[in-house]
């Protein structure tokens, strides 16, 4: 079991840049795939970016790629989603999630954090 803790989320201007991150207790994230999501209000979970355990291999969606940058530290056992040029459609809670699988699909992942909320304003 893994448990998966959030944070650095807040409010920014559109343009502006925030670096969320997500810790990781009970194993270490080295054995696991790590992805990023994103949920805005009325609106389903979508995927945002994922690196892989083996050679960091990452995907990102279209429409942040470019701008989100996920890295993760295994020393201090933490993922990272850099985010740059924000716009008001970022806004949204950002989740991180972890399995063995390396996919795009929520579905699959089996453990989960509890978000952490990211406003961009216009």
């Amino acid at each position: 079991q893994v448990q998966l803790v959030e944070s650095g989320g807040g409010l920014v201007q559109a343009g502006g840049s925030l670096r969320i991150s997500c810790a990781a207790s009970g194993r270490s994230l080295s054995s696991y795939v790590m992805g990023w999501f994103r949920q805005a209000p009325g609106k389903e979970r979508e995927f945002v970016a994922a690196i892989h355990r083996i050679e960091d291999i990452t995907v990102y969606a279209h429409s942040v790629k470019g701008r989100f940058t996920i890295s993760r530290d295994n020393a201090k056992n933490t993922v990272y989603l850099q985010m740059n040029s924000l716009k008001p459609e970022d806004t949204a809670v950002y989740y991180c999630a972890a399995d063995l699988r390396f996919s795009q699909s929520s579905e699959v992942y089996d453990y989960w954090g509890q978000g952490t909320q990211v406003t961009v304003s216009s």
